[in-house]
């Protein structure tokens, strides 16, 4: 998936307006929040340009962590990131497909 560069910002990039499938209006706009930078924790989705993933956020949270739990172990880190992770991933699995092998 490409996306978009953030001029001001040299490598680090945010979601693109383009690139998105995002029209959930209930859902938070992850695009602003959610960066890449192809040196930085091998080019995975971070928050805010933090050495924090968003697959970090995801496996606390799957392993039982609740955002009032992260957020005090991370007070670098917003309730609004958080659901910026969830949001980023739930738009990632509308574009998921399964291929079974043959």
């Amino acid at each position: 998936m490409p996306y978009g560069s953030d001029s001001a910002q040299g490598d680090h990039r945010h979601m693109g307006e383009e690139e998105s499938a995002y029209e959930d209006p209930t859902m938070i706009d992850y695009r602003s929040i959610i960066t890449l930078e192809p040196g930085k924790r091998g080019g995975k989705p971070c928050i805010r340009g933090l050495r924090i993933t968003v697959q970090d956020v995801l496996g606390w949270l799957a392993s039982g962590m609740v955002m009032d739990e992260i957020l005090a172990d991370y007070p670098e880190l917003t309730r609004e990131d958080l659901l910026a992770c969830l949001a980023f991933a739930a738009d990632r699995e509308k574009h998921a497909a399964w291929v079974k092998a043959a």
